[in-house]
C-alpha cells in the first residue's frame, strides 16, 4: 500500500517518514510521482487547509493521500501567524526572514507575555473522498534570538519548558517524541492502522465462497 505525503516541504516529507516509519505503507511523495503543482491554502483554518490539499493530492494521485497544515499561534499577537505562518514575512522569504519578523514584532513583549503553541492539523483522505482530521498541539514560549541548529521553520525560536531548550536544540528523537506534528502523526497513525483493517477485513469478506 502507497501513502502520498502530499507537500513539496522536504523538512515536512523527512519528518513524516520517520514518524510514520513502523505503518505498513510505503510513502512516496509528489516529486516521485511527477507532481509538482501547488495548491492553493485558501482556507481560514489549518483543517479547511489540510484538508484542501489532501483531497487535491489524493483525487490527483489516485492513492490515500496525508496532508497537514501547521503553524504558530503566538498569544500577544491574537494568535497570528496562525494559518499564514508560511507567508507571515510575504511571498519569497526564508525561515530568517519569518523569525525576525516574528521577533521585531514581538520587540517589546516581556518574557511571561511570550506564550505560543505550535499547532498542526493532518488530514487524510482517499480517493473514493472519505476523509478524517486529527489535531496536535505543544505548547511553549517564543524565545528572544534564535538558539540551535536542528529543525527548520520557527524551531530556533520556540522554547519548550520541559526541556529547556528550543525545539531547533532538542535531539531529533526528542522532537519527533513531543512535537504538534509527532502528536497529530500518532493520531494519523491510528486512524490509518484502523483503515488498514477495514481494507484487510472488506477484501476477507469478498474472498469468502
Amino acid at each position: 500500500m502507497q501513502l502520498l505525503i502530499g507537500t513539496g516541504n522536504a523538512g515536512k516529507v523527512r519528518e513524516f517518514a520517520a514518524l510514520l516509519a513502523d505503518l505498513p505503507w510505503t510513502i512516496v511523495t509528489p516529486d516521485a510521482l511527477g507532481i509538482d503543482e501547488d495548491v492553493a491554502e485558501t482556507g481560514t483554518t489549518f483543517a479547511e487547509n489540510a484538508l484542501l490539499k489532501a483531497t487535491w493530492y489524493a483525487r490527483r494521485s489516485g492513492l490515500v493521500t496525508l496532508a497537514d497544515d501547521s503553524g504558530l499561534e503566538v498569544a500577544a499577537l491574537d494568535g497570528a501567524p496562525g494559518v499564514y505562518s508560511a507567508r507571515f514575512a510575504g511571498p519569497g522569504a526564508s525561515d530568517a526572514d519569518r523569525n525576525a519578523l516574528l521577533l521585531e514584532r514581538l520587540r517589546d513583549v516581556p518574557w511571561h507575555a511570550r506564550l505560543a503553541r505550535f499547532v498542526c492539523c493532518i488530514a487524510i483522505v482517499a480517493p473514493d473522498g472519505r476523509s478524517e482530521t486529527v489535531t496536535g498541539v505543544l505548547s511553549g514560549v517564543i524565545e528572544r534570538a534564535p538558539r540551535g541548529s536542528g529543525g527548520f521553520g520557527y524551531d530556533p525560536l520556540f522554547y519548550v519548558l520541559d526541556d529547556d531548550a528550543t525545539l531547533a536544540e532538542l535531539p531529533a528523537a526528542r522532537k519527533h517524541a513531543i512535537s504538534h506534528r509527532a502528536r497529530a502523526a500518532a493520531a494519523a497513525c491510528g486512524v490509518l492502522r484502523r483503515w488498514t483493517a477495514d481494507g484487510q477485513a472488506a477484501e476477507a469478506e469478498e474472498d469468502r465462497p
